[in-house]
């Protein structure tokens, strides 16, 4: 591994957004760890895949932590991004939208452990590798967070809410330190977890289409790069006018 060789961290790797991002880092010649609950797929092209890949269920506590250590030691002290991408959006049976009244509590914190407690766990517990590189956080959220959607359920919607929130927070109590932290809200991305009826939504955003997930890699490498060096606390929604 190169000394000068930029550290990025990203959980949540292993398909959509998160494997497209892999690709664009990459590409970009940045070391990049991979968090996932999966074990490392030997199919992937990425350098250096699987002796950087971290398999971790965020949705335990204890093993969030476990990760940040692992983390620690696979780094040559610097950690130049994290991206807080990972995310589940559980449905009832059918398929449906879990609501606020049905939801089982456990659902409930087994979401906000993956969704919002795991950015804090990681952003925490990598803070000093962050500082050192003066580093950036990436928080995934989504469309979801500012209104009703009609496929993400109620704990989805509101534990992203609550990372928009957790990112000003963050930007607040990293700033000092030399770490940016902002988040992306994407709205609906081609990936193969679209809900049925998705189309419906297409026919009125003001881009007619949906948004492509190497699409939101690249604001998310923006937001890592020295272009955007005096941003922080932002949230950019991309969503093809959605928000309109």
């Amino acid at each position: 591994m190169r000394a000068d060789r930029k550290n990025v961290v990203l959980t949540g790797a292993s398909r959509g957004i998160g494997h497209a991002t892999v690709k664009k880092f990459s590409d970009a010649g940045w070391r990049v760890l991979t968090c996932s609950r999966q074990p490392f797929d030997e199919r992937c092209p990425w350098p250096g895949g699987r002796e950087n890949h971290i398999q971790v269920d965020l949705s335990d506590p204890n093993q969030t932590i476990e990760a940040t250590e692992k983390i620690k030691s696979k780094l040559n002290g610097r950690l130049h991004a994290l991206i807080n991408n990972a995310g589940i959006s559980p449905k009832t049976e059918t398929g449906g939208r879990m609501n606020t009244i049905d939801t089982d509590l456990k659902i409930w914190g087994q979401v906000f452990h993956v969704n919002f407690f795991a950015s804090v766990v990681m952003a925490r517990g990598l803070k000093d590798e962050l500082a050192k590189a003066r580093g950036v956080v990436v928080n995934v959220t989504s469309i979801a967070g500012s209104r009703i959607h009609p496929f993400a359920g109620a704990a989805y919607a509101t534990s992203k809410a609550a990372l928009v929130a957790l990112t000003r927070e963050m930007a607040n109590d990293f700033g000092p330190i030399g770490v940016r932290v902002n988040a992306i809200a994407p709205g609906e991305i081609e990936t193969d977890i679209l809900s049925e009826g998705t189309d419906k939504i297409v026919e009125n955003l003001p881009l007619r289409r949906l948004g492509q997930t190497n699409e939101v890699a690249n604001a998310i490498h923006f937001l890592c790069s020295a272009q955007s060096s005096y941003i922080t606390g932002t949230e950019i929604l991309i969503n093809g006018g959605q928000h309109v």
